[in-house]
């Protein structure tokens, strides 16, 4: 006869496949937070690093900058160097000019005019003195104006005063330039 197998093969079946299928579920589960698990870890060492980098780097900068600080630092020195050289070369060359000028205020005054004082501003010299007349305070502005060291003078103020025994004398106020023995001074004091 033959043999006829009653028993539910197919609920078993089913029910087998059930399993298989959740347990593949269950892996691939698994599988998948194992892998967000490394990638996680993989993105975070590779921030900490970028992050350790970004660190150093800053760090560097600070010193970079400091650094920069320091050299701008030397380079103002610099400067103030160069214009204390630049002052005592102009000084140098300046010196005789003084001489010079000394010795042209002697020798342009006239007989009968007396200066009382010279003040030099740059290259203005300011001369103030007394003149027995004003013939004279003009003859000593043609022997400036010839001098070979004074040019350009200006009569700014002149008056008249009394002295004693009743003798006119007459107070003046004149600038004149001093010429420069360097070309490139010309017209740089004004």
């Amino acid at each position: 006869m033959p043999q006829i197998n009653l028993l539910p093969w197919r609920e078993e079946q089913r029910k087998e496949r059930q399993k298989v299928f959740l347990i593949s579920v269950a892996g691939a589960v698994v599988v998948g937070l194992g892998v967000i698990a490394a990638t996680n870890f993989v993105f975070s060492s590779r921030i900490d690093y970028q992050q350790d980098r970004n660190d150093l780097l800053r760090g560097e900068i600070k010193k970079l900058d400091e650094r920069i600080k320091d050299i701008d630092g030397i380079e103002e020195q610099k400067d103030r160097l160069l214009a204390r050289m630049e002052v005592i070369e102009q000084l140098q060359q300046s010196r005789p000019e003084v001489v010079h000028l000394f010795d042209e205020l002697t020798r342009t005054v006239p007989d009968g005019v007396h200066l009382d004082s010279v003040t030099q501003s740059g290259r203005n010299v300011k001369i103030s003195g007394v003149a027995q007349s004003s013939t004279r305070v003009s003859s000593y502005m043609r022997n400036v104006n010839e001098s070979g060291w004074l040019e350009n003078p200006d009569l700014e103020k002149i008056q008249t005063v009394t002295g004693g025994r009743s003798r006119e004398r007459f107070s003046f106020e004149l600038s004149a330039r001093q010429k420069s023995t360097d070309p490139e001074a010309t017209g740089g004091d004004e």
